[in-house]
């Protein structure tokens, strides 16, 4: 029987061990100040006929007008749905979790498409928003109308590439 809780423990411990290894590999990198980051990096306007460098290094105001042709990638606020140009999309990004730093780094580099504005939403801080359209997990797209009405949702987690989203959903 001691055998047995000997094994119990030693399983456990791998467990942890494994668990913290893999929590650390995933995690963005701190600071070297030693300070907490209290946001993630805000999203970034896209559009594909502008040149990448240009295109990328400046974030977005989401009340800004975009122009009707060009893709925007924009961070939430309380006007960026009245804003927002084409097709809304609703990304439910959480800065933890590795599928949704991929998919924004895939829409980053791929650009949004002309007539398509995304709009990343915290999954942590707007519970409202997770709750008006029934999300339950990150990486969940919500397509919404000019007046914020959900129209259809997508789970991107088994396959977080902005072109399975636009598949799905467009």
């Amino acid at each position: 029987m001691n055998k047995r809780v000997v094994a119990i423990v030693i399983a456990l411990a791998v467990v942890i061990v494994a668990g913290t290894a893999a929590y650390a590999l995933t995690r963005p990198s701190e600071p070297s100040t030693g300070a907490q980051p209290t946001e993630s990096m805000p999203a970034q306007s896209v559009a594909p006929d502008e040149p990448t460098a240009a295109s990328t290094t400046e974030p977005t105001d989401a009340g800004a007008e975009q122009p009707a042709t060009a893709g925007a990638y924009v961070d939430y606020s309380d006007t960026a749905i009245a804003n927002a140009q084409g097709t809304v999309l609703l990304f439910f990004h959480a800065p933890w979790c590795p599928q949704c730093r991929s998919l924004e780094a895939d829409i980053l580099a791929q650009g949004v498409p002309a007539g398509v504005t995304i709009i990343k939403v915290d999954y942590d801080t707007h519970q409202d928003l997770r709750q008006k359209y029934g999300v339950t997990q990150q990486t969940t797209f919500v397509e919404v109308d000019a007046t914020g009405a959900g129209l259809q949702n997508y789970v991107a987690y088994q396959d977080p590439q902005l072109q399975a989203v636009l598949d799905a959903m467009l």
